[in-house]
Parts: structure tokens; C-alpha cells; sequence
């Protein structure tokens, strides 16, 4: 009898174990730690591209957008983390405080170096950012309790999650028309890719779908942008800035033959009239 309880003890032990596998916070401890350091590792990847930027004190043809829907990603889903919003999720805020701060950094050199045109955009994309995490703060301090207020804060956090993720878009539809991924850096594609699975596997894990959706779909769209990496790395790029400025002086030639056949038909006015008053003098 004591081999068989013994027996039918280990039996219900694996299947606790697997329960809580699937369907428990604590066995979602290493996604999460791992998914911290992988997050850490896309927050800092961008440093080479920033260097760049210093260097050259030009931002060139890189985007402000990513950086500025990372920094509200990284404010909202450090707020949904707090404990009186969505216990048991601290991990998430630290990760996502010090993106935050990371982010800011990365906002105010790309505002610093951009053009006038481009700085006056991303001004007004910051403000936006700004404007949304304040509503947010206030809305689920003020107006939410409970739940409801975990809903809510987990909802803008899925919303503009997917808009971080989904931001470098234009930069795929670039690297697409140029055939070049210069302005694509591969440490970003891969992190946004390790990142978004290792938050998506915590996500299944925990149960909790404000994590698992937005992640699902940042390790869908790294995985694009790792596949338009391996087609194009080889590529030189499409010549279209010479063609564009080959045009350009095909087109300045055109216009200064027009101006001189014009000059010259208004120079044959001229003398046709001027012929015509000396034949009305000798009349």
C-alpha cells in the first residue's frame, strides 16, 4: 500500500507540475527574467544608430517614429505594471521604467540632429505621446477601480504596444523599394523579434492577454524584417537617387533649350519687325 500511495503521490505531483506549467505565474519566472534581459538588449540597440547620428550630426533618412512609439509602449506598460494596477507584474515595470528613460534619450538626440521640417514633426509626435500617458494616468486614478482599471491601463498598453512593433513599417516598405537595408539596422530587427517572443511566451504562460497579444505580434513583424534583412543584406541598393538626379539634369538641359529657342524666335520677331519699318520708311 505505501509503494502505491507512494506511486500515485508522484502521479499527482507531474500533474500538478504541468498545471502550474501551463497555467501558473511561477513557472513563468524565467520567460519573464529572460524576456527582461532581451528587452534590455533591444532598448540598447539602437546605440550604434545614435553614435551614427552624433557623429555624422545628421539623422539622415532614419526614423523618429519607432523611437517615439517605444518611449509611450514603455510608459504605459510600466504604469499597467504597478502593483496596485496588475500585481505580480513588477518585473515588467523595471524593464519598462528604465526603456523609458533609455527612449528619452534617444528622443531628445534624433530632436537635436533632425532637420527643422523633421524636428517640428516629432515635437508634435512627442506631445501627442505625452498627452496619451497623462489620460491614461489620470483616467485610471481618478475614474477606475479595480478591474476595471487593470483593463483599462492593459488595453492602451496592447494598443500602443502593437503601434510600437508595428512602427517600423515605412522602414520595411523602404527597404523594400530601395533594395537596401542600410536604414534597417539588423541588432533592432533581431532584439524586436527575441523580444516580442520571449513576452509572448510569458504572455501563454501567465495567462495574460495585454502581454501575449502585442508580443505575438512584434515576434510576427521582427521575424519580417529578419527575413527582408537576409534577402536584401547583399544588395547595394537601387540607384534611384542618381536616376532621380540624372533626370533632374535631363530636365535642366530641356529647360535651357526651350529658353534659348525662345530667346531666338522672340529675336526673329524682332528683326521681322524691324525689317518690316525699313520697307515702310523706303515706301
Amino acid at each position: 500500500m505505501s509503494e502505491q500511495a507512494g506511486i500515485r503521490h508522484g502521479r499527482d505531483s507531474g500533474q500538478q507540475h504541468l498545471v502550474h506549467m501551463f497555467c501558473g505565474h511561477a513557472y513563468a519566472e524565467k520567460p519573464r527574467k529572460g524576456g527582461n534581459v532581451i528587452a534590455l538588449f533591444l532598448f540598447l540597440s539602437p546605440v550604434v544608430t545614435f553614435w551614427r547620428i552624433i557623429r555624422k550630426r545628421s539623422t539622415e533618412d532614419f526614423s523618429g517614429v519607432p523611437y517615439n512609439m517605444t518611449l509611450l509602449n514603455c510608459l504605459l506598460s510600466a504604469w499597467y505594471g504597478l502593483p496596485f494596477i496588475s500585481p505580480n507584474n513588477f518585473l515588467v515595470t523595471t524593464i519598462n521604467g528604465t526603456g523609458s528613460v533609455i527612449e528619452a534619450i534617444y528622443v531628445v538626440i534624433f530632436l537635436i540632429f533632425a532637420e527643422r521640417k523633421t524636428r517640428l514633426r516629432m515635437m508634435g509626435l512627442l506631445g501627442i505621446v505625452t498627452t496619451i500617458f497623462t489620460v491614461v494616468v489620470l483616467v485610471s486614478l481618478l475614474a477606475l477601480h479595480g478591474t476595471a482599471r487593470k483593463v483599462f491601463c492593459g488595453l492602451a498598453a496592447t494598443i500602443f504596444s502593437i503601434c510600437m512593433y508595428a512602427s517600423p513599417l515605412s522602414i520595411m516598405r523602404l527597404v523594400i523599394k530601395t533594395k537596401s537595408v542600410e536604414f534597417m539596422p539588423f541588432l533592432l530587427s533581431l532584439s524586436v523579434f527575441l523580444c516580442g517572443t520571449s513576452w509572448f511566451i510569458y504572455g501563454l504562460l501567465g495567462r495574460d492577454p495585454f502581454i501575449a497579444i502585442p508580443n505575438g505580434c512584434g515576434s510576427f513583424l521582427g521575424f519580417v524584417q529578419l527575413i527582408l534583412y537576409a534577402i536584401y543584406r547583399n544588395h547595394k541598393g537601387a540607384p534611384a537617387p542618381a536616376g532621380k538626379g540624372d533626370a533632374a539634369a535631363d530636365d535642366e538641359v530641356e529647360d535651357a533649350k526651350k529658353a534659348a529657342a525662345a530667346v531666338e524666335l522672340a529675336e526673329a520677331k524682332t528683326n521681322k519687325v524691324a525689317d518690316g519699318d525699313k520697307v515702310a520708311s523706303q515706301v
